[in-house]
């Protein structure tokens, strides 16, 4: 008998996800907690076990493919079991045939027919897009399936709203003010704005074609999202990080015996989380809707770490409250979930300020691009024996550069280079750092 399979929640307020890879083919003998498939919700990528064992009937969501929670993503014959599915079983058809769900509700075309709509529905890019726009989503015009709100309807309502109705719509606390908004909003718009056709690439033989989707196409709607909203600036500044080394050669040895790998990354964590006590403005988000600048006053730091698939940003939290080898063990488990694909969404989400670190092959600079929706990442390069001239004298030093990319929207580039000089000085000087943290 067969069974239905539908995508279950996985996640608060993940109302579907895009299948990145299928674990199975139709025909296989399938096993109960038998790995089956890879759904990707924002950047957190979940591989969903079989609650059944039986055979493989049919695959129904394809590759790359949008699947919304409840919907049947493939069915399993069970033997000797009756029918049944994973949640409502589906109703019976006038030929006796299984019939599929009714028909979603019929496209909203008006804002008043959307606000009607009670909750919207709309992943959580696509909310996350509203708030940074200031736009109410139960108003929204959708053109998605089943009246989902899409990333489109939501910039082109924006793009139709006028300056002082955004105003109005970020201050309305009263009666009289929500009535003059719905008033401004029920009138013409304005066009939304052309959006240029998808490129296109002649096809040849030779190529090799990768399919966009999943972990790529995610890290590309970012970035695109944060070169459009952040007015990105960088600063770049020489670090002579001699007694660094050299404090992390001594404590590479502790750190063995605890079986740590012990990084230059903990230090630079400790030293950016002071640097960010002393200038909370890089610590810092805009909400965009209330019209505020927001202080976080607790540093959850996020390290951008290579797996596979593109680059992922797992979070140390409370990175304040850790000692160095905390952290030091914390990154190593990071970094093996990150790699092994295992990492959870609450480990991958809600950083308040990232670093990218390159590493053995950290180049001379680079411009990060920021990880939205904060205010500034600091991009570390390599350290290498460097002369320098020190009291008149060529001496060879270990030197580093780092560079630090800020939303000049928020910081000023001389705040931003206040903080990084505060970071390097606490670097090329660990006894500030730890007297620092006493």
């Amino acid at each position: 008998m067969a069974f239905e399979f539908r995508l279950p929640d996985i996640g608060e307020g993940v109302v579907e996800g895009e299948v990145v890879s299928w674990k199975v083919k139709a025909g296989d003998a399938i096993a109960i907690d038998q790995p089956m498939v890879e759904v990707m919700t924002d950047k957190a990528t979940v591989e969903i076990p079989s609650p059944r064992a039986g055979r493989v009937l049919s695959i129904d969501v394809a590759e790359g493919a949008i699947c919304k929670v409840g919907q049947v993503m493939l069915r399993i014959e069970v033997e000797g079991a009756p029918a049944e599915a994973a949640h409502a079983p589906a109703a019976a058809g006038t030929n006796g045939s299984a019939q599929a769900p009714s028909p979603a509700p019929s496209v909203v075309s008006s804002p008043a027919a959307a606000g009607a709509r009670g909750k919207a529905l709309a992943t959580p890019a696509t909310r996350k897009l509203a708030r940074d726009l200031g736009v109410d989503l139960a108003l929204v015009p959708t053109t998605g399936d089943g009246g989902r709100v899409t990333t489109a309807d939501v910039r082109a309502y924006h793009a139709g709203l006028s300056a002082p109705t955004l105003s109005m719509a970020r201050g309305a606390v009263s009666a009289a003010t929500q009535q003059s908004v719905a008033a401004t909003q029920q009138a013409p718009r304005a066009p939304a704005p052309r959006q240029e056709a998808p490129v296109s690439v002649p096809r040849d033989a030779a190529d090799e074609r990768i399919p966009f989707r999943g972990l790529r196409k995610k890290i590309a709607e970012n970035m695109a999202r944060s070169k459009h909203s952040a007015a990105h600036f960088t600063y770049v500044e020489e670090a002579d990080l001699t007694d660094l080394v050299a404090l992390r050669a001594r404590a590479k040895k502790r750190a063995e015996e605890r079986g740590l790998k012990l990084s230059f990354l903990p230090f630079i964590i400790k030293a950016v989380v002071a640097g960010l006590k002393k200038y909370p403005i890089v610590n810092a988000t805009l909400d965009e809707q209330a019209g505020e600048i927001v202080l976080r006053k607790r540093y959850h730091i996020g390290v951008a770490t290579a797996s596979e698939g593109g680059l992922i940003v797992p979070v140390i939290r409370d990175a304040d409250q850790k000692s160095v080898f905390a952290i030091a063990r914390e990154l190593e488990e990071l970094a093996r979930k990150v790699r092994e694909g295992k990492a959870s969404r609450e480990e991958l989400t809600g950083s308040t300020f990232t670093i990218s670190s390159l590493g053995q092959i950290g180049g001379v600079l680079a411009t990060p691009i920021i990880n939205f929706p904060e205010v500034a990442i600091l991009g570390v390069h390599k350290i290498k024996p460097t002369p320098v001239v020190r009291e008149g004298q060529i001496v060879i030093r270990e030197v580093g550069n780092f560079s630090i990319s800020l939303d000049h929207r928020i910081v000023d580039g001389y705040e931003g280079a206040q903080f990084l000089t505060h970071v390097i000085e606490l670097l090329s000087d660990p006894t500030l750092l730890f007297l620092e943290l006493v």
